[in-house]
């Protein structure tokens, strides 16, 4: 795996994870709302992992967490269950750098009227002070703020916007899928409604979750109807083995998180220094921000980002020219036109994103490689 470069598209399962996995389909395979007592066990499985997770987020109570099949489904749910609940006046507010799957929920369930943009400064992030001015003229009825970019790998401050949403008495969201599995998960239980995705921190695809407050726990919160399942809250049967895959692989990510972070970013971080040297010209997105250790969202120095990828591609490498769910329109991402990029630039934009199993020589091979590769289009052009 060491050439795949694309983990925040999707990671490989942990192997922790797929032994959990095959352990489970032999011992709680069966359907957890069947009356029998084979369902009755696989019931109480599901219980003991969902009580781990909300733990794990020091979210409080595991009835505030519901199963999705990903962080796509689980933001869908939120905003479906605003503009079912919501009075018909009331807006949200959402960043201007948002994952599309949020951002166009919002649009179809609310409506652009009711949907407040939430700027972001040149390194695109979201400003403390700017938020409390906007909560102040436009008093929303929701905030939403992802944790970590999945372009740029950005950090976003969500503990200090937690706390001014707070003060404000403003429910705040944050989409955890790309901060999950790479950081630590304590506090982000504090945030009213949370989403994420196993396939993210190296667990199942089809498994994800969405936490949400108590008091709307009770409330008609189904996107997916036709049955009683999860208290009425998402029609369907759960996964029990799925989501003891994604719970071994959270476990092992949250144990191991503090010491790849401070390892894989330096690895990073040399990876970019010989690029810039190698490459003059080259710029990296949110450079001067804090960043997931793996991302480096970068703008070449010349010749479109296609042409980058299919190369490299050629030499065994994985990488994207941005978010998977962008990748082919003709639009440029939500971060770059937050951000104001030229059009020219965004077509020169690459995205890398490594994984926990990376080591030094991964990282200065794919250097190589895209040295390789500019001499070659350098050649041609």
């Amino acid at each position: 795996m060491g050439a795949y470069f694309d983990h925040n598209s999707t990671s490989p399962m942990r192997a922790v994870a797929l032994q959990a996995w095959m352990e489970a389909q032999e011992r709680c395979w069966q359907n957890p709302s069947s009356l029998h007592p084979e369902g009755g066990r696989a019931a109480i499985r599901l219980q003991e992992l969902s009580t781990e997770l909300v733990d794990l987020l020091d979210g409080g109570e595991a009835t505030r967490l519901v199963w999705t099949s990903g962080a796509s489904e689980a933001n869908n749910m939120l905003m479906a269950f605003l503009a079912r609940t919501l009075p018909p006046t009331a807006t949200v507010a959402i960043s201007a750098i948002e994952h599309p799957c949020l951002q166009q929920a919002a649009l179809r369930h609310l409506g652009a009227h009711r949907v407040h943009s939430i700027p972001v400064n040149a390194q695109g992030l979201v400003d403390v002070a700017g938020l409390e001015a906007l909560l102040l003229q436009h008093q929303p009825a929701l905030v939403s703020v992802m944790a970590a970019s999945n372009e740029s790998g950005l950090l976003q401050p969500w503990q200090e916007l937690l706390a001014c949403c707070q003060k404000h008495r403003v429910p705040f969201h944050s989409d955890a899928a790309q901060w999950l599995g790479k950081l630590p998960a304590e506090g982000l239980g504090q945030c009213d409604w949370l989403t994420g995705s196993a396939h993210k921190w190296g667990g199942p695809k089809s498994c994800g979750f969405l936490l949400m407050p108590e008091q709307a726990c009770h409330s008609n919160a189904a996107l997916i109807v036709g049955g009683p399942q999860q208290e009425g809250r998402r029609a369907g049967t759960l996964d029990v083995p799925a989501v003891s895959a994604a719970l071994a692989a959270l476990r092992e990510a949250q144990q191991q998180c503090g010491s790849i972070q401070r390892t894989q970013a330096a690895l990073r971080d040399a990876f970019e220094t010989r690029l810039q040297q190698a490459l003059p010209g080259l710029q990296v997105i949110s450079a001067k921000a804090p960043r997931l250790w793996n991302t480096s969202l970068l703008i070449m120095p010349r010749h479109r980002n296609l042409k980058w990828l299919t190369r490299l591609g050629r030499l065994g490498f994985a990488v994207s020219t941005g978010s998977a769910c962008s990748s082919g329109h003709d639009g440029a991402s939500p971060l770059l036109q937050a951000l104001d990029l030229p059009w020219e630039e965004c077509q020169r934009v690459l995205r890398l994103s490594g994984g926990w199993q990376q080591d030094e020589a991964s990282w200065q091979a794919l250097a190589a490689a895209i040295e390789q590769v500019a001499a070659q289009l350098d050649a041609q052009a």
